[in-house]
């Protein structure tokens, strides 16, 4: 349904065209639909935080563990393909974990926040991560290097406002952003163990291919933990916004996006 190309555009998509019907339909309620938006939205002045231990040693150690015990029928395959990776959505394990990480989460970005989602990502050595921006159910993400066989950069962008009629027509649509000197990106590399706060939603990033090591791949495991501002639970799911806001003819553009997840 997405007239953006990135992977994790639909909400984005729907975002706009919820603003476009309201503005036509219900002009008087605009303004308190991008209201009740607005914390989804990052402070331009935010800048990445590395960070350089989230767990101690143990707790590593627990993960790698965790990890070693999947079964084949818990990978996620749907990504194999487009990101050279395996998945694995909300692991019992690591929501646990994501629980007790909101605090360092909310000083690292300077807002109270609450866990959305997880995942585990096992790059192989097909792993590239093309440019995007994810949906504000990861406004904020903690990205965690459990494992690696080499450091693997990840580029980011300044805060960006969310897209809306920006030319992202033609192939070489990502290249023109890594391109893009207005953006400003700067790299970060992880270490086994180190972490990345940043706002995904908000921030441009991607990692280009995983290089080839002679007679094999190389790989990385990395934990994404997700972050919402606290109470904003419903707020970023769309099919909501009908009830929320008493519009319920919205829902022919909600449905749209809750058909497509």
């Amino acid at each position: 349904m997405s007239g953006f190309p990135w992977y994790d555009s639909p909400w984005l998509d729907t975002y706009v065209q919820a603003q476009a019907w309201i503005a036509r339909a219900h002009p008087a309620r605009l303004t308190e639909f991008e209201a009740r938006l607005a914390p989804l939205h990052t402070d331009p002045a935010f800048r990445v935080k590395p960070i350089d231990r989230v767990f101690d040693e143990d707790t590593l150690q627990s993960i790698r563990h965790a990890i070693r015990a999947l079964k084949p029928a818990q990978l996620e395959l749907h990504e194999v393909r487009d990101f050279g990776r395996f998945i694995v959505h909300d692991h019992p394990y690591f929501t646990e974990l994501q629980r007790a990480l909101a605090g360092l989460v909310g000083e690292a970005v300077g807002e109270s926040v609450e866990p959305s989602y997880n995942f585990l990502s096992l790059y192989s050595k097909a792993g590239v991560c093309g440019v995007h921006l994810d949906a504000p159910s990861a406004k904020w993400t903690l990205d965690v290097c459990v494992d690696q066989s080499i450091d693997w950069p990840i580029h980011f962008s300044q805060i960006v406002p969310w897209p809306r009629e920006t030319d992202y027509a033609g192939p070489d649509w990502q290249e023109r952003i890594k391109r893009d000197t207005r953006l400003h990106f700067t790299s970060c590399r992880l270490k086994p163990g180190s972490a990345v706060a940043f706002s995904g939603s908000s921030q441009w990033h991607y990692r280009d291919p995983l290089p080839l090591a002679a007679g094999r791949g190389h790989f990385s495991n990395l934990l994404f933990f997700h972050f919402i501002p606290r109470g904003m639970a419903e707020w970023v799911e769309p099919q909501r916004w009908p009830a929320l806001l008493g519009l319920p003819a919205l829902a022919e553009i909600t449905e749209r996006y809750a058909a497509h997840q």
